[in-house]
């Protein structure tokens, strides 16, 4: 089974994206599988349900949901293999731009939208820098320069990429995406296999459930800022 991971900062488009290309694919009569990993809520199975697309939705609570991702994806790839799906596509959304979901092999699609900022590729981190395609979305509602100008800055971050603009309303654009996809290897496990990009090493005393300030209050490792 072929496996796709798609993530991208909130609201950047990757769920319309995954639907316009799913629609064209099963319509070749692939059979698609989704998983959904988010932090708190997620609404977007819905919109995967009344697709017809299967879908399983993990939410992270109180993990980074990169790290909830990388505990989990091993089994969603067995759920998917048990179901009989042709392509397994994983989208996640990247929250403090520090992580990736990307997997070596794996094809690795990366989402961000016109509408997010020039400066916005140069803040997105491993998960765009080491995607194989980047979606560029919303460039309906920029101008023709601004397109461009936002198209040279992710190919900056990412020149080995191929940059793809696609429409996530109207699947203009969608048809070269496809193509990549159609090209991912397939997996029977992730097992061995590692991520293109390290989890950030950070352990302290927030991330162990610590609320209070001070220097009393912070143990393991911590990164302070010269104020000087």
């Amino acid at each position: 089974m072929k496996l796709v991971t798609v993530a991208g900062p909130p609201s950047s488009g990757k769920t319309s994206v995954v639907l316009r290309v799913a629609e064209s694919l099963v319509a070749e009569g692939l059979r698609i599988g989704i998983i959904k990993f988010d932090c708190l809520s997620s609404e977007d199975e819905h919109r995967y349900a009344r697709a017809g697309l299967p879908v399983k939705t993990g939410l992270a609570g109180g993990l980074c949901p990169d790290h909830f991702f990388i505990a989990n994806i091993e089994q969603g790839l067995q759920w998917g293999i048990r179901s009989g799906f042709d392509l397994l596509i994983s989208e996640s959304a990247g929250l403090c731009n520090r992580c990736s979901p990307h997997i070596d092999e794996v094809l690795a699609v990366c989402v961000v939208d016109n509408l997010s900022g020039m400066h916005t590729p140069r803040k997105i981190g491993p998960m765009l820098k080491t995607a194989d395609v980047a979606v560029i979305t919303k460039g309906d509602i920029v101008s023709q320069a601004e397109r461009e100008v936002f198209a040279f800055r992710v190919r900056q971050v990412n020149p080995k990429a191929a940059v793809l603009p696609v429409n996530g309303l109207t699947g203009q654009g969608s048809l070269l995406l496809q193509r990549h996809i159609k090209g991912a290897r397939p997996f029977g496990t992730l097992e061995g296999k590692r991520l293109r990009f390290s989890m950030p090493a950070a352990l302290c005393s927030y991330c162990l459930g610590e609320t209070r300030i001070g220097p009393d209050c912070q143990i393991g490792n911590i990164k302070t800022m010269d104020f000087s």
